[in-house]
């Protein structure tokens, strides 16, 4: 499969940089700057340089030796990309005096160069750097500029590499996806990266890999594990066993829902009611760390207990999707994060890991559950995380609290749905707080329970934005939540962001 290479040298865009090349269905792979596959380049069509959070000039600066890399494949460098390019070739980078960060306009541009075909003069790039090249090399020409960059963009005579100061990925380059396909023109890119063309080579893949051995499955009901589930049924069928744990935190009747569509699916899925497990054993925690750590655990050990009375069990089926990979690699190459995804269950279990989605981004694992047949609402259904309720209550867990939550959310997530407002949403919940307050309800005084709405917008959840949602909604929800919900007699809405807030309060 041919594919571009993606030197990450630390920016916060990398994966985004990625996602664009794939949104132009072009394969690519994400590397540690330092981690090109030499052995492994026949299918190598380009490479890019990311930014990076360094200097070129700094001590710590994260160095590459492209020697092996320029004049053999096309090359694009991005911001620290750009510069470390020029840097290295003999040019000058120093500090701008002020960041030169935000909207800025191309104000001129060579038309004639294949990097910037059917790029406008006057086009609004993104700018984000606290350097600049002040001179560039003899053989180095200069492709575009604005107001205050002389060397927005350039290229490298004779030879095929550019550099551009600013950022083509993000979505406020408004022709940024125009450049990209154009140096994806240059390498000569077949552009066939498309949900069909991945289910048939996975699918073909797995029947290969797996022949008649059995595959074990741990089902969360969310994209992910279910996409999963799908692949590796059509890949080997009735060969595979899967296993829906319900611990007690999932939304009101998200269980049975659940098993109901997998049913329809023709997944072969087990049930495990484990509720009394769980609540037994987080009884009286209260430390968010400690929770996620027993209800990890505790999934860990009914899941494992299930695998072993299952017979002939070889394989252990995981959603892990790209981003998982990518966030427990460090650009260095060492492991800096245990994520859920990667590892993580017994070694005793003896199982070879299968992760048909590892190449993929969530975006794309959605295009390919539709492509699939998948209902709708399974694939667009909301993230939500693994601990599940356990982490949208705040302080000790019980089933009183649970229902009293169960109930909120179920109101707020159908009236989501039932006002058309779902979909523009990235991940929407309930929390319940660990404070009552004083309320009044006919001629009685109250102190009961506080609800928290949650609803944000995201494109990848590495930020958010919380999403403003209509008054009149936010009425209707509150109404409800308080008049139907035994034990609420408040409701309240989160308006921070992430950063400086995260998604979930725990």
């Amino acid at each position: 499969m041919q594919k571009i290479i993606i030197l990450d040298f630390g920016s916060q865009t990398t994966q985004l940089i990625g996602r664009r090349v794939r949104e132009l269905n072009m394969y690519c792979e994400i590397v540690p700057y330092n981690k090109f596959p030499f052995d492994d380049v026949k299918n190598v069509k380009g490479v890019i340089l990311s930014g990076s959070p360094y200097s070129v000039y700094d001590s710590n600066a994260f160095k590459a030796d492209l020697s092996r890399i320029r004049g053999k494949y096309p090359v694009l460098g991005i911001c620290y990309g750009a510069q470390y390019i020029a840097y290295t070739s003999g040019g000058t980078v120093e500090s701008a005096g002020s960041r030169e960060y935000g909207r800025a306009t191309l104000t001129s541009i060579d038309a004639n160069d294949p990097l910037l075909k059917g790029i406008t003069a006057g086009s609004q790039i993104w700018m984000s750097h606290g350097d600049t090249i002040t001179s560039l090399p003899r053989n180095f020409k200069v492709i575009a500029n604005t107001g205050d960059v002389e060397a927005a963009a350039y290229r490298v005579e004779e030879e095929n590499t550019w550099g551009v100061q600013f950022h083509p990925e993000v979505f406020h380059t408004t022709e940024g996806t125009k450049l990209l396909d154009n140096f994806l023109g240059i390498c000569g890119a077949a552009k066939d990266w498309t949900p069909a063309s991945f289910i048939e080579a996975t699918v073909t893949e797995l029947k290969e890999k797996l022949g008649d051995d059995k595959v074990i499955l741990a089902l969360s009901g969310g994209v992910d594990s279910s996409v999963t589930a799908v692949l590796l049924n059509r890949a080997i069928g009735k060969n595979l066993t899967c296993i829906f744990v319900d611990h007690g935190l999932l939304r009101k009747y998200e269980f049975e829902n659940v098993l109901r569509d997998y049913e329809h699916l023709g997944l072969n899925v087990k049930g495990i009611d484990a509720k009394s497990k769980f609540y037994s054993q987080l009884a009286g925690i209260t430390d968010p760390e400690q929770k996620r750590k027993i209800i990890g655990k505790g999934f860990i050990d009914v899941f494992n207990e299930e695998a072993h009375k299952l017979k002939d069990i070889k394989w252990l089926g995981q959603g892990t999707i790209y981003p998982d990979v990518i966030e427990s690699l460090s650009i260095t190459g060492t492991v800096i994060k245990s994520h859920h995804n990667v590892g993580g269950l017994p070694e005793e279990m003896h199982l070879q890991l299968v992760e048909p989605l590892r190449l993929l981004f969530k975006d794309e694992v959605r295009r390919v559950g539709i492509e699939l047949g998948m209902q709708p609402h399974l694939i667009k259904r909301h993230p939500f995380p693994g601990p599940g309720l356990g982490i949208r209550i705040l302080g000790d867990i019980t089933p009183e609290k649970v229902r009293v939550l169960q109930d909120a959310d179920d109101i707020y997530i159908s009236l989501l749905r039932e006002w058309g407002l779902y979909d523009q949403v990235w991940q929407a919940g309930t929390i319940l707080l660990p404070i009552r307050t004083v309320g009044v309800m006919g001629d009685e005084r109250t102190y009961e329970n506080t609800i928290t709405l949650r609803a944000v917008t995201s494109t990848d959840a590495m930020t958010a934005d919380w999403a403003q949602l209509p008054y009149d909604f936010l009425a209707k929800v509150s109404n409800e939540i308080i008049n139907k919900v035994k034990g609420v007699n408040r409701v309240v809405y989160d308006i921070s962001s992430k950063p400086p807030a995260t998604i979930e309060w725990e």
